[in-house]
């Protein structure tokens, strides 16, 4: 397998026993590349001299006369901003301790972008444990936020940030009127939906000047009506769906990170007379979900921003809640009104019903 994502720096940490990530300072110093800390015409001698410090001991303490003496706010901030979230992670032990403390810390300070990173790095290590493209790209999910479009009765999830940039660009504009061009494939070069045809083509060419691709539209559509006789119509569930890939990302995310196995099945609906729980995968399916629970009504436009219905069952009862053993945790995804999907990972490690270990 190539070293997709290259940008999270993910080659230079080597997993423990457990199979989690310690940081290793050939992976801190590759922080200092990124555009928010790496070094400018310009940057003042101070901010020099502090960035070669840190690319030759990344560990190194940083007094704060150091910070003080750098001569741009911005290049201040970051750098301490940097400075926490090393200190935070080699104190956790490991990547995985440091992004669950992050959500029971209560406030948290760091940028969402450094958040992003450090769960794309995790992900990056459960891929590498064997993955198709569909996983991989469901996986995105996860740390990029997407923009959706519903056409012809899909629904086709884009990478938000290289959709702007190819607007901004003058190229192709929204995803909608890009896909709805009169028979006009879409160019291997800018944006392709990701099939069983070009999914190899996935793990290769992951960067363009300098900047992580992320060109792969993801199909998101479970279930399409097949006709099998005239007027007859029964729901075809489609062979590569990418619903059906991130609820395979979505439990492995669940048991690295919980320790609990669990099973994620997509779904057309929720039938269940006996509702318990429920979780959101994000802010706008959270409050949709809580409003059908509680018999408020939901109107139809709001409803239509759910794009995903999931079933998570636990394998072994004895890691749920022992009053709610066996019954089933309803998931949704949807997106909000403007078309943005900003998925949550973390709601699934805060708010499944986990039993309490001793």
């Amino acid at each position: 397998m190539t070293d997709f994502w290259p940008a999270c720096g993910w080659r230079h940490l080597q997993p423990d026993a457990r199979g989690q990530l310690p940081p290793s300072a050939a992976w801190l110093a590759g922080w200092l590349d990124r555009p928010e800390l790496a070094l400018v015409a310009e940057s003042c001698p101070a901010e020099i001299a502090l960035h070669q410090a840190l690319r030759d001991d990344p560990l190194r303490p940083v007094p704060a006369s150091e910070l003080a003496a750098l001569a741009d706010d911005d290049a201040r901030e970051n750098y301490r901003l940097f400075i926490a979230l090393r200190d935070g992670v080699v104190a956790a032990g490991t990547l995985e301790a440091f992004y669950t403390g992050l959500f029971r810390q209560g406030a948290i300070t760091l940028p969402p972008l450094f958040i992003d990173l450090i769960v794309q790095t995790i992900l990056r290590q459960l891929l590498d444990q064997g993955a198709d493209a569909f996983e991989a790209r469901a996986a995105e999910l996860l740390f990029r936020p997407q923009r959706i479009t519903l056409q012809g009765g899909r629904v086709l999830a884009g990478d938000r940030a290289t959709l702007d940039r190819l607007s901004d660009a003058g190229g192709f504009g929204a995803l909608g009127r890009l896909l709805a061009e009169a028979q006009v494939p879409l160019r291997a070069a800018q944006l392709q939906v990701l099939g069983a045809d070009n999914a190899v083509d996935y793990w290769h060419d992951r960067t363009h000047d300098g900047l992580e691709r992320h060109r792969f539209v993801l199909d998101l559509t479970h279930q399409v009506p097949k006709e099998v006789a005239r007027g007859v119509n029964v729901p075809l569930t489609l062979a590569h769906s990418g619903l059906t890939a991130l609820a395979r990302v979505l439990q492995r995310w669940v048991a690295h990170l919980t320790g609990a196995a669990v099973t994620i099945t997509p779904l057309a609906r929720i039938a269940d007379a006996a509702w318990r729980w429920h979780v959101g995968l994000d802010v706008e399916s959270t409050a949709i979900l809580n409003d059908l629970y509680r018999g408020e009504p939901v109107d139809e436009a709001r409803l239509a921003r759910l794009i995903g219905l999931f079933r998570l069952d636990f394998d072994d009862p004895a890691d749920q809640q022992p009053e709610l053993a066996g019954a089933p945790v309803w998931l949704g995804l949807a997106m909000t009104a403007d078309g943005t999907l900003r998925l949550k990972p973390q709601n699934l490690l805060l708010n499944l019903p986990l039993a309490r270990r001793s």
